[in-house]
């Protein structure tokens, strides 16, 4: 009985860690980087789904020239790791499912890690601003998620080595 909690435990420290870990970088950029003149524009895309019974995650980090991916589980303490280089056209492609000036409108949903379920969490950082979504499902503008992610699973591998 112990151990069962102690697991439980683990898993949601884990899990608490993994988030808190993706999220240290996520500062407001300053308008200081941008000139007035200049239009708003995606630096970096994150995507997150962690959680479950067995503390699953998968963290996919994208920036302009690159795409990181990493999957595993907690309770089998499997970690895999893929990197690619994305060409512009690539990058475009992908932002190209966002609209910036739909971002401020989102809102997330409360976390599910709790119940073991898994978070969905995109990180969007612009030019300008810093935008945070957790399981932004019922909202009306998700439909640029979704548009997103098949995209993206286009271009990442079925199974990471």
């Amino acid at each position: 009985m112990v151990s069962a909690i102690k697991n439980n435990v683990l898993k949601i420290f884990f899990s608490m860690f993994l988030l808190l870990t993706f999220f240290s970088c996520s500062k407001k950029t300053s308008d200081n980087n941008s000139s007035s003149g200049n239009p708003e524009e995606i630096t970096f895309i994150g995507l997150s789904n962690v959680g479950g019974e067995q503390g699953n995650y998968r963290i996919i980090k994208i920036t302009k020239d690159s795409i990181h991916l990493e999957t595993g589980m907690n309770a089998g303490e499997k970690h895999k790791e893929w990197h690619k280089a994305i060409t512009p056209k690539t990058w475009k492609n992908l932002t190209s499912s966002f609209k910036i000036k739909d971002l401020s409108l989102i809102e997330s949903s409360p976390s599910i890690q709790y119940l073991d379920g898994i978070d969905e969490t995109f990180q969007i950082k612009t030019t300008k601003n810093s935008h945070v979504f957790v399981n932004a499902y019922s909202d009306t503008h998700y439909r640029q998620f979704e548009e997103f992610k098949i995209k993206l699973e286009n271009i990442l591998p079925k199974q990471p080595q």
